[in-house]
């Protein structure tokens, strides 16, 4: 009698716990294809500029989540920390080239709750410098 009153209770719980893993599972996925694409935009300055390339690179590293979308950003700076523009140069030694992509996607969760789909919008982030 008892576990009739605690079982939906206990299967709430349990779905809430996978769904979370779900998107625990996809962040970090994600954050793992913005990796792989700023690894390949930071493999020398040539890479740094080919933002389809880092983009590409990222989405196709990820293929159990479908919906994935990357943007990537080239930025550069003097070894001051000014920044300054990619195409121009600095007077106190060597510009300095960071690339960064971000990752996204729409993550449908496996369980609805209350009759309604949940879906969480997930992102990954990376951040390199060019060598």
């Amino acid at each position: 009698m008892e576990f009739a009153l605690v079982a939906p209770l206990l299967l709430l719980l349990t779905a809430g716990a996978l769904d979370y893993a779900l998107l625990l599972r996809s962040a970090a996925s994600l954050a793992d294809a913005a990796r792989v694409g700023a690894q390949f935009g930071s493999l020398n300055t040539g890479n740094s500029s080919n933002l389809s390339g880092m983009q590409t690179a990222a989405v196709n590293s990820i293929p159990g989540i479908s919906g994935v979308t990357a943007t990537a950003v080239q930025s550069c700076q003097c070894p001051g920390g000014t920044a300054v523009s990619c195409t121009g140069s600095c007077t106190g030694g060597k510009m300095l080239i960071y690339v960064k992509v971000t990752t996204q996607a729409t993550i449908d969760t496996v369980f609805g709750y209350s009759q309604l789909p949940f879906t969480a919008t997930v992102k990954g982030q990376a951040s390199m410098r060019a060598q």
